[in-house]
């Protein structure tokens, strides 16, 4: 019997005598798939996550920790976690990134709604909770650069003295985020993942989440891989997100240009990840659809190479890799 058969059975079996119809609701990186459960009266989501790929537990866990801190998050109204279903509220299907390219002058609101949420989740933060974002986890995401990216999507050969920079630079890069204080951290905290509800944005795919630096989040939203805003814009947004989490009494610096210099050393780490996590999607598990976002994503770890003296023999690897003439950028 094949997954389809088995999820039939399933749902035949939480709607007794209800007709309901079944289409794709979303896309996902991962080996999860969603669907759409239309029934007369109201629809649902289903979660069909394969147990030899999946683990549907962590996202049962963090949804409770979630819903407890006030984030609108699914509901899970049924569960079979031996074989990978989850049955959940639906939050709509209108991403950030839906609406946002529909109407960009809602961006003012939709981002304020979204760093409220944000705050809620970290001030319901505690460790042994979740798992850490520590050092392991760290590096092991960033070495997916080197290994995907530049080994099999640009397919060079870093020199041995191409490795002990790039190690080193990464040193500096883990030596901040872990310097900084720690959150309930979603991961993947951006327009794809945000629903806009009207008023509350609904959040999905937390399963991930872990304890961790706490401007990881905010890179994820204002250094968004799928929507450009000018830099400018990015730091009127983090500036009220800095002001609004102080008052809150989050542990973020006080010191507006500290916190901000941590949220572009955050945005490298995740920047560095992603182009790696972009390229593997492609090689090894045929999904192209990411390649489109890799410029602008290249283009965010570009401009705080450039930024950053610390970071500049990462930037002339860059330039190594595209063949580009090296470009000087404003340090500090």
């Amino acid at each position: 019997m094949d997954r389809s058969e088995s999820l039939d059975i399933w749902l035949k079996k939480q709607f007794p005598g209800e007709s309901y119809a079944l289409a794709p609701a979303s896309t996902d990186a991962s080996f999860r798939r969603y669907f759409r459960v239309s029934l007369p009266d109201r629809t649902l989501i289903v979660m069909d996550a394969p147990p030899e790929y999946e683990d549907c537990r962590p996202f049962v866990h963090v949804a409770g920790l979630l819903r407890d801190a006030g984030v609108n998050v699914p509901h899970v109204l049924a569960q079979d976690l031996q074989q990978g279903f989850l049955l959940l509220t639906d939050l709509g299907s209108t991403t950030y990134l839906v609406a946002l390219n529909e109407n960009e002058s809602a961006a003012g609101s939709l981002y304020a709604a979204a760093a409220e949420a944000l705050i809620r989740m970290q001030l319901a933060s505690r460790p042994d909770v979740l798992p850490d974002y520590d050092e392991t986890l760290l590096l092991r995401e960033m070495r997916l650069f080197p290994d995907w990216y530049v080994s099999k999507h640009v397919e060079v050969a870093l020199t041995s003295s191409q490795t002990e920079m790039l190690d080193q630079v990464f040193a500096l890069i883990l030596r901040n985020n872990l310097a900084q204080p720690k959150v309930f951290v979603h991961r993947d905290y951006h327009s794809r993942n945000l629903m806009a509800t009207g008023g509350e944005p609904g959040v999905l795919d937390f399963q991930d989440a872990a304890y961790g630096p706490v401007t990881y989040d905010l890179a994820s939203l204002f250094k968004d891989a799928y929507i450009h805003w000018e830099e400018e814009q990015v730091l009127d947004w983090v500036i009220r997100y800095w002001e609004k989490a102080k008052k809150a009494g989050l542990p973020v610096s006080p010191d507006f240009a500290g916190f901000y210099q941590d949220f572009e050393w955050m945005g490298a780490q995740r920047h560095i990840k992603v182009l790696g996590i972009f390229a593997r999607l492609f090689h090894r598990d045929d999904k192209d659809g990411y390649l489109k976002d890799m410029p602008l994503v290249m283009a965010y770890l570009r401009k705080t190479g450039e930024r950053y003296r610390e970071l500049h023999p990462l930037l002339k690897l860059l330039d190594e890799l595209e063949n580009r003439a090296v470009q000087v950028g404003l340090t500090f």
